[in-house]
Order: structure tokens, then C-alpha cells, then sequence
């Protein structure tokens, strides 16, 4: 029997250990959904200060080369903390803060007076409770702004970029990358000499001989050789729509069948059938 232990993988410091069911039900999808876009928007503006910024827009994984909770994206990992340090401090806020002059009765007009460690007062709304968090949560894990980048990340194109080195994601990637290497042979083994396409054998014609795609018309000047009549008739645009879409279900159903082929087939068994 393996010495596995219950709970290894789970991180042991996630905030909002104390926080009771009557705590998260006052956070709201609202917060939620304002919490993840202020997540995303702090993670890639430190992101943008340093030089690991990824293509694909996601922050930067961290932690020795992995998300902490397993994600590809940091901000992920920032809105999930955030949200339990926004429950626990709203909760608190709201046991030892008066209500301000201005505060309404709704969730965007609360506000309280917050008690500074200086003594000072300010006025504090759920949007402050929510930056406070995600300011919070980011430097858990590893974001913060007011830290000089390391040398690593100061100099463009040093630091390494990588995903996590899980087996399925090598092999999708791999699958992937055939896919696109033959991906020329795919479409001319489903589309043949299009003869069973010809609305889309016309358009991509038509797409062919443009300098400028938005401007060519390709569907109005399809839909006038196609039908005739005047150029940009409503009736034959749509019926012209129509069966490109047709045209196009039938056409993404034998990629399919030619990509399951040509990629999958070396690999089946031959006992598969």
C-alpha cells in the first residue's frame, strides 16, 4: 500500500479558514464577476512591468513553474483567494464598521467608515473591500507591484515559459501539432475538387481574387452568380447563407472523418474496429 496522504495536494493556507456559510452568502455573483475581472487586471498589469507576459493573455504561472491550484492562469488562483478575503472582510466590516453619511440601502451605494491604524477615517465601499482583496491575494501568489522585478523577469525574452508537464498535455500537443502539419492534405481529402460545395467553392473563389476581405462582398457577389438579380438582394443573400451553411455542416463532418483518419489511424489497433 502506497504512503499517500490525505489531503497532500490540497494547500494547507487558503484564507477564509473561519468563515461560516452566512459569511459566503452575502458575497454575490456580482462580487464575483467584479472580483475576476479585477483579478485578471491586476495579474496582467504586473505582468506588463515584467517580461513574462504568455500570448495567449493569461498570467504568468508561478510557484516553480506551476499554478499553486493547478491552473494555467494566476488570476485564476488570485479571484479564487480573493473572494474568501473579501467574504472574511466584509464580514468584519460590517460587525465593526458605522454605516457612512451617503450609504444606501443597495448593494452599489453601501458604504462604512473605515477606522484607520493612524486614527484617520475614509470611506469604504464594497469596490474598496474587493481591490483591498485581490491586492491582498495577488501577493499570496507572487504578484505584487511594489517589488522590483527580478533580473530574470527584467530582461526580455530570459525567462522560460512553460506549461504544466502533465502527459495529456504533451500528447494534445502533439496530436495538435499534426493536425496542422497535414492540415492542407485535410481539407483537399474532404473537400475534393469541391464539386459537392459549390456555393463555398464559388466564395472561396471569389475570397481568393480580393485585396481586401471587408470590402470584397464575397457573400452578396457569390449570392448574384448564384441566383442573379441585383447585387446585394436580401432574398438571395439569405438563401445563398443558407446553403453555405448547409454546405459547411456536411463539410466540417468529412474533416472530421479525413483528420480522425489520417491523425488517429496510425494508431488504432488493428483489433480495433
Amino acid at each position: 500500500m502506497s504512503s499517500w496522504i490525505f489531503g497532500k495536494y490540497v494547500p494547507s493556507n487558503v484564507p477564509g479558514a473561519n468563515l461560516t456559510p452566512e459569511d459566503m452568502s452575502r458575497v454575490t455573483a456580482e462580487d464575483w464577476e467584479d472580483i475576476r475581472k479585477l483579478a485578471r487586471g491586476y495579474c496582467r498589469t504586473v505582468d506588463s512591468t515584467r517580461s513574462r507576459k504568455r500570448m495567449d493573455g493569461s498570467a504568468t504561472v508561478v510557484k516553480q513553474g506551476h499554478a499553486p491550484y493547478g491552473t494555467d492562469d494566476v488570476s485564476d488562483d488570485v479571484t479564487q483567494d480573493a473572494v474568501l478575503l473579501f467574504a472574511q472582510r466584509l464580514r468584519d466590516v460590517l460587525s465593526s464598521c458605522a454605516p457612512a453619511p451617503e450609504s444606501g440601502p443597495t448593494r452599489e451605494t453601501q458604504a462604512w467608515v473605515y477606522v484607520r491604524r493612524d486614527g484617520g477615517e475614509m470611506t469604504i465601499t464594497r469596490v474598496t473591500l474587493q481591490r483591498w482583496a485581490v491586492r491582498d491575494a495577488a501577493a499570496r501568489n507572487g504578484y505584487r507591484l511594489d517589488v522590483p522585478p527580478d533580473e530574470i523577469d527584467a530582461t526580455p525574452g530570459a525567462q522560460l515559459m512553460r506549461g504544466l508537464p502533465h502527459v495529456e498535455n504533451a500528447t494534445r500537443a502533439a496530436v495538435a501539432f499534426c493536425a496542422a502539419q497535414h492540415s492542407a492534405e485535410i481539407f483537399r481529402t474532404a473537400f475534393g475538387d469541391g464539386q459537392d460545395f459549390p456555393v463555398l467553392r464559388k466564395a472561396l473563389s471569389i475570397a481568393m481574387q480580393a485585396e481586401d476581405l471587408g470590402r470584397a462582398g464575397v457573400l452578396a457577389r457569390t449570392a448574384q452568380e448564384q441566383h442573379g438579380g441585383a447585387y446585394g438582394s436580401r432574398r438571395a443573400v439569405i438563401r445563398t447563407r443558407d446553403a453555405a451553411r448547409a454546405e459547411w455542416r456536411e463539410l466540417s463532418e468529412r474533416l472530421d472523418e479525413a483528420r480522425d483518419a489520417m491523425v488517429y489511424g496510425g494508431t488504432l489497433s488493428t483489433g480495433t474496429e
